[in-house]
């Protein structure tokens, strides 16, 4: 089983992925979608935490091997980040939405220095927005951004076009289209469903108005 695969059973198994084509959640931009995920649930099953851990080492050793420093995208890539750069003996920084409000300010929490080659870590990739706010608070900083890796995919084209008008490379470890093609072989969704949230990937924003 490929490592896209095995990710997606991972997040099917721990249900840290819901598939609800008929109840549709909506997302914080209004749009409707049949499908949430919350990548944090895996954290709590060790076999998947592991398995994750590694894939993640091992395509950053293999896409970014000049990597100096992985930074996680606040809450959700903190926890497997530190998992990660622990695993790759680099040291651990993560970015927050905005400035603290207090103390000393912050944005980045961690020690980084001028010129450090970054991973940026990223749990899920919807259309990218926020994890690319985490991208322009570090190259402020002084900080290199050679590439962004996440556990998960929607795999929406916004996604795709910025991420290339940010100059960012992006990696991920499974998508949207393995995941639908695994709950399909568990039977964990209608066979009847399966053109609905095939039909949502191609226009989410107009999907279920």
């Amino acid at each position: 089983m490929t490592t896209a695969r095995k990710i997606a059973n991972i997040l099917l198994e721990t249900e840290a992925v819901k598939l609800s084509p008929n109840a549709p959640f909506t997302w914080s931009s209004g749009w409707k979608s049949p499908i949430y995920c919350d990548n944090r649930i895996t954290l709590s099953d060790v076999e998947g935490r592991t398995f994750i851990k590694k894939a993640l080492a091992k395509a950053i050793k293999k896409h970014f091997p000049e990597v100096d420093l992985v930074a996680g995208v606040a809450t959700a890539g903190i926890a497997q980040g530190a998992l990660v750069a622990d695993y790759l003996k680099v040291p651990f920084a993560y970015v927050r939405p905005k400035p603290k409000e207090h103390g000393m300010g912050n944005q980045i929490e961690g020690k980084i220095v001028k010129g450090q080659k970054v991973v940026v870590l990223e749990d899920l990739i919807s259309t990218g927005g926020s994890s690319l706010k985490a991208v322009e608070a570090l190259r402020a900083a002084g900080i290199e951004v050679i590439g962004m890796i996440s556990v998960f995919t929607y795999g929406l084209k916004v996604a795709g076009l910025n991420f290339q008008e940010a100059d960012v490379p992006l990696v991920t470890l499974s998508n949207y289209n393995f995941l639908i093609d695994e709950a399909r072989k568990q039977q964990y969704v209608k066979e009847e469903d399966i053109a609905s949230l095939k039909k949502w990937k191609r226009s989410p924003e107009k999907w279920g108005n």
